[in-house]
């Protein structure tokens, strides 16, 4: 329990190192989050002394008194023009490495100190509970109708993306948002994130693969534990060092043995299944892979990605099953997309349709010399068994009882090589969240060409292809790790009057 009163909205210091204004941004998280959860306890026991029990986030704002440029090779880390750019934190025992590059970034570009303090920004008691706490379950009816008198509740108009979609009108001489999201939307992500994927948000990594079967989801398990077991091996052994632990749903987590492995976490085995379960092969720098089986539809990638967005990850990609759109694919051969078209209507409204979501010259790259060697072809061979175009994604599982000249004829004009019913929402909320992205799907099936996917054709292609699929997959993200972020983040995904966080 503490007995100190919240701090109150005001500037707090200004900062020229970055550990420093991190330090007092956790001073003043873990200050006015004890000081509601302390409130919280007390007031499950019938207590409600002192009225209204309120606290606040911390900010962190950057005053730009110069509009030279900076290194225009960068996709992140400075404002564009004079002015004030401000954003509230939360969580910063989780965020801290990507804080603390952020706050480097600022200082090394615009020599002008950071401001931190404490904003007006209210914290919602449910958000003062970081490992998710339901606060109305153990209430008795009185003490329930009496909460939103005594403690600020989640507000959704103070959770929207307008930052993000481009829609935020602060006006010229206002203040400008410094990030992407505030801190109630990270707040709100993070305990989603818990409930679809039944594992904490500290376990995510940077790199996120998302897969529409639960085939992948197997393979992925295999491969983590097998990582995880010892060998005499000296180079295999390196290989796994990388990686110090593998986390499942219910935060199960089994520690690598060739680290010397300390005890496996045992945790009470779910009782259910969660909607998007998520596997987690972690790195202590946090650059590990993180899988995601995020099922069938448009719906569950836009949710998913909605909210993996706000850790900020340096890449996602979509690994999945689709159909091929022409007579001389074959089954199991892949397709890497460079382009999309959008029929899933879940983005319509944030991003519009008129907007191109282009490929990722780094991901492409990544992707075909991982396709390269895993399968031991290149050149003019590796055509045999890939094809890269324009994938169509959908919402209508069923298109195949439409009238067959109407999507043949979309299909044509778009010249779409493959169609599935997930990767141009993943893609196009990268796009959005200034998230590299990228796709690599395998036919599994050409309804077009009367090859439909029924049981045990289905059944066979799965076990050929899916663990290769699979491996491609992995070895594209340590790729893209290897090559760097600088060259990662691309500053095609910038904005015209971006945020300087990444």
């Amino acid at each position: 329990m503490t007995d100190k009163a919240p701090l109150q909205p005001g500037s707090a210091g200004r900062f020229t190192d970055a550990k420093a204004a991190l330090a007092c941004v956790r001073d003043i998280y873990e200050r006015n989050t004890a000081y509601l959860r302390d409130r919280f306890a007390a007031y499950t026991q019938g207590e409600e002394e002192g009225g209204r029990n309120r606290a606040y986030y911390p900010y962190v704002r950057m005053t730009a008194v110069s509009g030279a440029a900076v290194d225009t090779r960068l996709s992140y880390g400075f404002v564009e023009g004079v002015g004030v750019h401000s954003t509230t934190v939360t969580r910063p025992d989780l965020f801290e490495r990507y804080l603390l590059e952020q706050f480097t970034l600022l200082l090394r570009n615009h020599h002008v100190p950071l401001e931190v303090g404490v904003s007006e920004e209210t914290i919602p008691i449910h958000f003062a509970f970081p490992n998710g706490m339901y606060v109305e379950g153990d209430l008795p009816p009185d003490r329930l109708t009496k909460l939103p008198d005594l403690f600020d509740l989640p507000d959704l108009a103070r959770m929207d993306d307008t930052i993000v979609n481009g829609t935020c009108d602060t006006g010229q001489d206002a203040v400008k948002p410094l990030a992407l999201f505030t801190a109630p939307r990270v707040d709100f992500s993070l305990h989603r994130l818990r409930h679809y994927t039944a594992t904490a948000p500290e376990h995510f990594q940077n790199f996120v693969l998302f897969t529409n079967y639960q085939f992948y989801v197997d393979e992925f398990i295999r491969l983590s534990r097998e990582i995880m077991e010892p060998t005499g091996d000296a180079d295999l052994a390196a290989y796994r060092a990388q990686y110090d632990s593998f986390v499942e749903p219910g935060d199960i987590v089994t520690t690598n043995q060739n680290l010397g492995g300390g005890a496996d976490v045992a945790a009470p085995k779910l009782s259910r299944m969660p909607q998007m379960p998520a596997y987690h092969l972690k790195r202590p720098d946090g650059n590990g892979i993180t899988l995601v089986n995020i099922g069938v539809g448009p719906s569950n990638a836009k949710t998913i990605t909605d909210h993996i967005a706000v850790l900020r990850p340096h890449a996602w990609l979509m690994l999945g099953h689709c159909a091929g759109l022409r007579h001389t694919q074959r089954l199991g051969d892949y397709v890497l997309a460079h382009g999309y078209v959008r029929e899933d209507h879940v983005l319509d409204a944030d991003l519009p349709l008129w907007v191109p979501v282009p490929a990722l010259a780094e991901v492409q790259r990544a992707l075909e010399t991982a396709v390269e060697r895993v399968t031991g072809l290149s050149g003019f061979d590796l055509k045999s068994i890939m094809r890269t175009g324009t994938v169509a994604t959908i919402d209508n599982r069923n298109w195949e009882l439409r009238d067959h000249r109407e999507p043949l004829m979309r299909f044509s004009q778009s010249r779409a090589i493959a169609l599935d019913m997930e990767s141009a929402t993943i893609a196009a909320n990268g796009f959005r969240f200034r998230v590299p992205y990228g796709t690599l799907l395998c036919v599994s099936d050409k309804p077009m060409h009367g090859q439909l996917k029924l049981p045990g054709m289905a059944d066979r292609f799965y076990r050929e292809r899916v663990d290769q699929h699979l491996k491609i997959g992995v070895l594209a993200m340590e790729l893209l790790r290897e090559h760097g972020m600088e060259t990662l983040h691309s500053r095609k995904l910038r904005s015209l009057a971006e945020v300087a966080f990444q």
